[in-house]
C-alpha cells in the first residue's frame, strides 16, 4: 500500500537489498521490525516490495533527521541489523533522501 505522507518536506530511508537465503525467521523479524518501526517517533509510513530473485527495497518515510537517528539506533532494531549482515543480506545498501517534491495520480 502506499504511505500516506504529511505536507513537504520529510524524509526517506531506502533500503535495498539482495537476500542470500529467505527462511521464516526472516520474514518474522522483518514483520516485527515493521510494527517497531511504526511505534518510533517521527515515523510516517513504509512501503516494501520484494521480487522472486531475492532483491528488495523497503521505503521507510520520517519526520526528520533526528526520528531517522532514533529508528538507526533502537536496540531492538540494531539486533535484527546484525543478524542481517551475518545471515540473510548477501549485499544491501541505504540511501537517505530529503523528500522536497511528490506528487502522483
Amino acid at each position: 500500500m502506499f504511505s500516506k505522507t504529511p505536507p513537504l518536506p520529510y524524509y526517506a530511508v531506502i533500503f535495498s537489498s539482495r537476500l542470500s537465503s529467505e527462511s521464516e525467521a526472516y520474514r518474522e523479524m522483518a514483520d516485527k521490525m515493521a510494527q517497531l518501526a511504526a511505534l518510533q517517533p517521527g515515523f510516517l509510513g513504509c512501503e516494501s516490495v520484494r521480487g522472486e530473485n531475492g532483491f528488495g527495497i523497503t521505503v521507510s518515510y520520517w519526520s526528520d533527521e533526528k526520528a531517522i537517528a532514533g529508528w538507526k539506533a533502537n536496540a531492538e532494531h540494531r539486533i535484527a541489523q546484525e543478524i542481517g549482515k551475518r545471515s540473510w543480506y548477501e549485499h544491501y545498501e541505504i540511501r537517505i533522501a530529503k523528500v522536497e517534491r511528490a506528487y502522483g495520480k
